[in-house]
């Protein structure tokens, strides 16, 4: 039987077309700058989104700490959102190892930083406070796609405000598909943005960090010092070569069955429908049934993550087509009939 694993996108594995890319890319020395199939990675993302430069590295984690210790210098700090990946999810990394303090601030229902608060958090320009450097947003958050409005008054905030924007992008083509634009056009309210590779869009690994060139240069050098340089990288290139050809179009089917999920758990009683956010569907279970649901789904084939959240997230990707979604809702069915 089938594994139907519904904890994340970041679950998926190439696909046999995806495996002979890789299998066919050339190759060379990443980090004399002579990897022919990473170069066209690089290229081809930092051109599709209105960039001078991109850099691939291993993880959307590497990608927002380079970002925001190439914005900042030790005993800057950075805005962020408080349940924001780049603050609660990697590990307080700019802060162990870039010396840059992280400025939580609460976020609207949507993942939006309300700007009253952001710049009520900017420090005054005195000794006894950190440098105010950066404003960091996440598009998507939890599934929710920022509105472009709101990315153009950001943008103008930060630019008022003397900040530098970076962009957690890691759906970056969620949000795009969700929305009916160009990822550029939510790409150009940034200086800089991490996109990643190996989420919906279903490469093995890595992500690409685009901006201007002396940052992507600055980022690159972090890169080295962090440990994440390249070799031969041209074979990952080439699964995120093949995922932007072949699998940006498709996250339209992860959302429509995201949204059918959410339509057919929301009459089963017992459960509560939360919300559905293009791939991502969001349920409550009564506590003390938790654990037995996530027992019985296991033994239905169907993987969930449990104790992670403090409610149930199911996540459509590559890897998970219309039967397995009927599947999963007769297995939901299933246990809450028992009552």
């Amino acid at each position: 039987m089938k594994t139907i694993d519904l904890r994340s996108d970041t679950v998926t594995r190439p696909t046999p077309a995806m495996r002979a890319a890789m299998l066919d890319a050339a190759v060379g020395d990443d980090v004399y700058g002579e990897d022919p199939t990473v170069n066209a990675l690089q290229e081809r993302l930092a051109g599709e989104l209105g960039f001078e430069d991109a850099l691939f590295v291993p993880s959307g984690t590497q990608s927002n700490l380079l970002a925001v210790m190439s914005h900042c210098e030790r005993g800057d700090e950075y805005l962020v959102g408080m349940a924001a990946h780049t603050y609660k999810f990697e590990g307080g990394g700019a802060a162990v190892l870039g010396s840059i303090q992280p400025q939580p601030i609460v976020q609207a229902e949507d993942g939006s930083l309300p700007l009253d608060r952001v710049a009520a958090a900017i420090k005054p320009v005195d000794p006894h406070f950190a440098r105010t450097r950066l404003l960091a947003l996440e598009n998507t958050w939890h599934g929710h796609v920022l509105a472009l409005d709101y990315l153009a008054a950001a943008h103008a905030f930060a630019r008022e405000h003397g900040l530098g924007i970076h962009l957690d992008g890691a759906r970056i083509f969620n949000a795009a598909i969700a929305t009916g634009v160009s990822a550029r056009a939510i790409a150009q309210h940034f200086d800089t943005v991490s996109v990643c590779l190996s989420k919906g869009l279903g490469a093995p690994v890595g992500s690409v960090l685009v901006g201007s060139a002396p940052l992507i240069a600055k980022a690159r050098r972090w890169r080295k010092v962090l440990g994440g340089g390249w070799r031969q990288a041209g074979m990952l290139a080439a699964a995120g070569l093949y995922a932007l050809d072949h699998h940006v179009a498709r996250l339209a089917d992860d959302h429509r069955r995201a949204a059918h999920l959410a339509g057919c758990l929301r009459e089963i009683a017992g459960l509560n429908l939360l919300g559905q956010y293009t791939n991502m569907v969001f349920v409550e279970v009564p506590p003390e049934r938790l654990q037995a649901l996530d027992s019985y789904l296991h033994t239905q084939g169907i993987r969930i993550s449990v104790g992670y959240m403090p409610t149930l997230r199911l996540v459509t990707h590559l890897d998970v087509d219309d039967a397995d979604i009927e599947r999963v809702v007769q297995a939901f069915r299933g246990f809450f009939a028992r009552g």
